[in-house]
């Protein structure tokens, strides 16, 4: 499982590659117009000069539109700056989808957070909450819990203008919205869990982001992989899943399908259900049972495009 300086890394990568893909290609083909000019040509040698430069020209400005194309594409949604709140901080379990779904609206926004990975043991940083689950978000003092509601409340607040300018997508996006909280979610504890090589390459991510001390790192990889596998195979059965992998493939495949051709449901730009998806499937995503997802079905053109488009983390480091 990538960690977060990875995800950084990886984005970087993948712009990186695109745009070393698109120079590649375009010194390509300037490099076999202008040999198949000079095979052909029996024009003077300032004549095929001028000829280059008109080429080289035409490159650079395709070059140029189509960089300006791909950030329009891409391109964020900045906040006004009176709208970001001062201090968010994050009360989270690192590979926990629900949480990993608020991070990447903040990510998005570009909401400078801060993390404080819960000890899923004694779970002591949350004792102070009378909500003993994660995510909790703070909001400039103020306390929102539960994923879905905390999107929901710093939607209101942070993007009135998103949701005057497209009244007609609500129900898709709530309908979606729905769909990955109610079984999309429901489908990842039975494949990252599916088996105890699995179980344990979960734990081994999940371990190395906690906050466990060394002892309580080597109880929860071993204890806890062991007792998630167990715990797959009862949502296995509460959720009616025959075969895990075929059922995530096909989820996959159903959102492919409710793209029906768009980059993002949103359209041009994710809506919330777009970062839903996107978040619960980031934690698994580097996992066997993600890289199987992208390999098996058409999600991982969605997902590079949503991986560009969020960016890198708004997560402030620690000191």
């Amino acid at each position: 499982m990538r960690r977060s300086t990875t995800v950084t890394s990886l984005i970087l990568s993948s712009r990186t590659l695109a745009t070393a893909t698109i120079n590649h290609r375009l010194l390509t083909t300037n490099s076999t117009s202008y040999s198949r000019w000079r095979c052909f040509s029996t024009g003077s040698a300032a004549a095929a000069a001028t000829a280059s430069l008109g080429v080289a020209g035409a490159l650079a400005s395709a070059a140029a539109i189509a960089s300006l194309s791909a950030q329009s594409v891409y391109a964020k949604e900045p906040l006004p700056t009176d709208l970001v709140p001062k201090e968010v901080v994050l009360y989270q379990y690192e590979a926990c989808p629900f949480c990993n779904k608020v991070k990447a609206f903040l990510d998005y926004y570009d909401i400078p957070y801060k993390v404080v990975e819960v000890n899923p043991i004694n779970k002591k940083e949350i004792k102070w909450s009378e909500y003993k689950k994660v995510p909790i978000l703070m909001v400039d003092g103020e306390q929102l819990v539960d994923s879905s509601a905390i999107i929901d409340q710093l939607d209101q607040k942070l993007t009135p203008k998103r949701k005057a300018d497209s009244p007609s997508g609500d129900d898709e996006e709530k309908k979606w919205r729905g769909w990955v909280d109610n079984h999309l979610v429901h489908l990842l504890s039975p494949n990252i869990y599916r088996n105890t090589s699995e179980a344990l390459e979960s734990f081994d991510y999940i371990t190395s982001s906690g906050n466990f001390s060394f002892t309580e790192k080597l109880t929860a990889k071993y204890a806890g992989a062991a007792a998630m596998y167990f715990v797959s195979k009862k949502l296995k059965k509460k959720y009616n899943i025959t075969d895990e992998r075929a059922a995530l493939y096909e989820a996959a495949e159903t959102w492919v399908d409710a793209l029906n051709g768009r980059e993002f449901l949103g359209g041009s730009k994710p809506n919330l259900a777009d970062l839903a998806v996107f978040g619960v499937l980031r934690p698994i995503r580097y996992l066997r049972s993600g890289r199987d997802m992208v390999e098996h079905t058409r999600i991982g053109e969605w997902y590079t495009r949503m991986e560009r488009v969020v960016g890198e983390s708004s997560r402030i480091k620690a000191s």
